[in-house]
């Protein structure tokens, strides 16, 4: 049976059951309805709020995110709203409102049954008001979805309840405080606090009468009496809670005339809460510990709790300060190549109406009746119109994410260049096509089949057939050579043709599943040839948490957020980490880590060395997309894996610059700082090595042991003794200066190229150093598919 159907059936019982009792009552049977009434309010009773929820409604606790250093990130509030105490707020505020809303506040006990009494008859007579007292409006604030929002008997009398309860909890001060720190005024701003900040550039212990009426008279109607929008509306309406307070004796008469003439003098603006030291991080955690704390019945608004997040406040700074500095050089560069402000349509002109389109003012003039050819011209005529879209679509963007590799914690999270401009999270949210930064997958893919990184290929025209009668036919940036190219020379100065021809031996498929095994474990990855060079859009987390496979070993970590939760009272009630999982063979993650650490020794990534003067053994790769609209650069160190992506919200755009498009140019500076701060705080260990060292297998292993056993039992010659051993001759190892990149390998050597397996050592970064950093190979442009 239907709702609508029930209903239906009720209604004619119930009309049936009157009919019958009509003729039947007396005067006496009349004395069963107050029964009636007081047995329905009694079962009512059970579905009001209960008295623990009004004591933690009072009592806001909201949850505090802490970094794993001890400092505040964040405190994740229900609303835009600061707590004050009753002494903080300004007695003028509390006239105006026991005057205007409840002038019997002191005398009654949740429900002034005088009042209720004079609006039923008002009401009656068609002058309807409304009779609820501040604690009934105060329990209807608190808990709408419990008593309800209909103008129901039943509605009425659980809000009557709740009053009573809250009367019996509360003192009226308490009561009061509550009501002045919880009802919303406009604009996000929720309690008295944050409404004098908002329409009067003050707090609330500083409203003067004008300014404490102008805002209790909202209460009537937000909306209605906004004073920024209905300035005519909220006079008349301040000035009859002033003539409110003369006559409950709150005012003195003699001020009421002057004061009615004074304008209302707003001061406007509407207020923000502070980013905080992460706040993409605090974005993505606060719907990570809402799933947790419904799984586990807490409330994150009220409980109080304590979240510790993997989160290293010092690095965080690194990171922001980084990417802000190479964002606004970047800016400049964009604002030159795009005409500067509003000379977005000027430098491309299709593109430029292609935006204009795109917009509601182009719809708006099309669906009045402008054709194409007018829209165009009339919005290219508005400068401030053009200004503003040319600036939102060539604001340079960026994103950056640290984590430790040997437990997945996440270290440091930007996810745009300022959270408060564009919120949007270009680390966990953004997809954008990686470029060579995918390489590594396809080569580890070959590692783990038995490829060695002195394996060749020959550099020559490829042409892959894909899909019918489609061919693939990727390029690098110089023509082909005709030479073979080592593995290791392959990824060092990112050949697409090598890679190209190593994904064809592989197979899309096994480099697919291997990149999922090691972290790309969301995005949708296209099984195609063209894989090979990064074409299926990925994140930056998930292609930094793959990094960090390969500087663990091979084993993958999921990233992590939190390490443990706690109550108020400092008792742990949750603690967190990952387990590891095995995504690549020791020996293929060891031979990847050795050829990326030739890509900053002596290949795209350069710079690292060069410029930033990073002395540790730290391994990488860059990364350029089709016409530069995208730049990566992820670095490893056994201690810290970075990442950093740079690009415009909008991929049509770009920085229109082969040099500063490539992810060497203008990614790779961010890790750059943010690596070599690091360093130099001792945050991370400069003398952490990553262990190459391969790892003999089940038959390699036994066979050693045999032939040790031969030469021991059969060998005739006598032991050299101890005694004569006394000096031993220190081996020495040849030096090559890091500053001087090899150039890109044209012809094949005639014997296979010796390649140092540890990095060079650097100056300290203190020692002197040459002001001008030589330029690293230049990657290959062309990264996705031709």
């Amino acid at each position: 049976m239907t709702a609508s159907e029930f209903k239906a059936l009720a209604r004619a019982a119930l009309t049936r059951a009157a009919s019958w009792l009509r003729p039947h009552l007396r005067p006496r049977s009349l004395l069963l309805l107050p029964a009636l009434f007081c047995i329905y309010v009694l079962v009512l009773i059970p579905f009001t709020p209960g008295i623990r929820d009004i004591r933690r409604a009072k009592v806001d606790q909201p949850a505090q995110i802490y970094s794993a250093d001890g400092k505040l990130l964040a405190e994740f509030r229900p609303t835009h709203r600061e707590w004050v105490s009753l002494k903080e707020i300004s007695p003028q505020v509390i006239d105006a409102l026991i005057a205007t809303e409840d002038r019997r506040f002191y005398q009654h006990h949740g429900i002034d049954f005088r009042r209720t009494a004079g609006a039923a008859l008002r009401t009656f007579s068609g002058d309807r008001q409304g009779g609820s007292t501040l604690t009934q409006q105060l329990a209807r604030n608190l808990y709408p979805e419990e008593i309800g929002r209909s103008q129901t008997l039943t509605r009425k009398l659980k809000e009557a309840i709740t009053a009573f309860k809250i009367e019996a909890l509360y003192s009226k001060d308490e009561i009061l405080e509550t009501y002045l720190n919880t009802v919303p005024f406009l604009y996000n701003a929720y309690g008295i606090e944050m409404a004098a900040r908002t329409y009067f550039d003050k707090s609330a212990g500083q409203l003067d009468v004008l300014e404490s009426a102008t805002l209790i008279g909202m209460l009537k109607g937000n909306s209605y009496y906004n004073p920024v929008l209905n300035p005519e509306r909220a006079l008349d309406r301040r000035n009859i809670v002033l003539g409110q307070m003369v006559k409950f004796g709150h005012l003195q008469p003699a001020k009421l005339d002057a004061l009615r003439k004074r304008p209302l003098r707003i001061d406007f603006e509407r207020q923000t809460e502070e980013p905080g030291r992460a706040p993409h991080f605090a974005q993505q955690l606060r719907k990570w510990l809402i799933a947790w704390a419904d799984d586990n019945d807490y409330n994150i608004y009220s409980d109080g709790l304590v979240v510790r997040t993997t989160i290293d406040s010092r690095l965080q700074t690194m990171a922001t300060n980084a990417l802000a500095w190479q964002g606004n050089q970047l800016q400049s560069i964009a604002n030159a190549a795009w005409g500067g402000r509003g000379g977005c349509a000027n430098a491309n002109v299709d593109l430029g109406h292609a935006f204009i389109r795109e917009t509601d003012q182009y719809r708006a003039l099309r669906t009045g009746g402008a054709n194409d050819a007018d829209a165009l011209k009339h919005l290219g005529a508005d400068r401030a119109f053009m200004q503003t879209l040319c600036e939102n679509k060539t604001r340079v963007q960026a994103a950056f994410v640290a984590l430790d590799p040997r437990n997945g914690q996440i270290r440091a999270w930007v996810g745009s260049r300022d959270f408060t401009q564009d919120p949007f999270d270009h680390v966990a949210q953004a997809r954008r096509q990686p470029g060579s930064t995918f390489k590594p997958f396809v080569y580890g893919a070959a590692f783990d089949r038995g490829a060695k990184p002195t394996d060749t290929f020959v550099d020559q025209a490829v042409e892959i057939p894909i899909r019918g009668d489609e061919i693939w036919r990727p390029t690098d940036d110089s023509p082909p050579s005709g030479r073979p190219v080592s593995l290791r020379d392959g990824i060092a100065y990112s050949k697409n043709r090598i890679t190209a021809q190593l994904m064809e031996s592989v197979g899309p498929a096994r480099v697919a599943r291997l990149a999922r095994d090691m972290g790309v474990r969301e995005s949708h990855l296209d099984v195609v040839p063209s894989l090979a060079l990064g074409t299926s859009p990925v994140t930056l987390k998930e292609m930094v948490s793959a990094y960090g496979t390969i500087a663990n070993d091979g084993s993958y970590i999921e990233p992590l957020l939190v390490t443990r939760i706690e109550n108020k009272d400092g008792d742990v009630l949750a603690q967190f980490e990952s387990a590891p999982e095995r995504a690549l063979s020791v020996d293929a993650t060891r031979k990847l880590v050795d050829v990326m650490r030739d890509v900053i020794n002596r290949g795209t990534g350069t710079a690292i060395r060069t410029r930033f003067g990073v002395r540790a053994d730290v391994a990488g790769k860059t990364g350029t997309t089709q016409d530069n609209a995208d730049g990566w650069f992820i670095l490893m160190h056994p201690q810290l894996v970075a990442g950093a992506w740079v690009g415009f919200n909008d991929s049509r755009v770009t920085l229109r610059s082969d040099y500063w498009g490539q992810g060497a140019h203008s990614a790779l500076p961010i890790v750059g700082d943010f690596m070599q701060r690091s360093l130099r705080s001792h945050v991370i260990d400069v003398r952490a090595r990553f262990d190459t060292q391969e790892t003999p297998g089940f038959w390699a292993t036994r066979l050693t042991r045999l032939r040790t056993w031969i030469a021991q039992t059969f060998t005739s010659e006598p032991k050299p003794s101890a005694a004569k051993q006394t000096s031993v001759q220190k081996p020495v190892r040849a030096k090559r200066a890091p500053s001087e990149p090899e150039a890109e390998v044209t012809d094949a050597p005639s014997e296979p190229p010796v390649f140092t397996t540890m990095p060079p050592i650097l100056p300290a970064p203190g020692e002197a150093a040459s002001s001008v950093a030589p330029a690293a190979p230049a990657e290959a442009a062309s990264d996705t598919q031709q």
